[in-house]
């Protein structure tokens, strides 16, 4: 068994300006821990595998491809391989974000 806390891991800022906290990577699964604060944004990018997102903390604005919606704490989002995604946290409170890349498993 393996245990480790996402605040026990070393942070970083990431090449979008934001604190992040890689806990967990292996060859079909990477996930990030990230931390927002009010103001900041990830600006809109593609990732060449699908992405879900964990709301922890907090509220902000999802954009995934063309649609844009707020969401909360205990909320999923997907984001499909080569979508565009971005975020923003336009409250005053710290949005903390589980993001979670997987790799498609091979075809048999």
């Amino acid at each position: 068994m393996e245990i480790k806390k996402i605040f026990e891991t070393e942070s970083f800022v990431n090449n979008h300006g934001v604190e992040a906290r890689k806990f967990h990577q292996n060859e079909h699964i990477m996930m990030v821990h990230l931390s927002l604060k009010p103001g900041d944004t990830i600006a809109k990018h593609a990732a060449p595998l699908d992405v879900s997102f964990l709301v922890l903390e907090g509220k902000g604005i999802v954009e995934i491809g063309d649609e844009s919606q707020e969401v909360e704490v205990n909320t999923l989002i997907e984001s499909p391989a080569n979508c565009r995604h971005g975020w923003r946290n336009e409250s005053d409170e710290i949005l903390r974000i589980l993001v979670i890349k997987m790799q498609k498993p091979a075809k048999a």
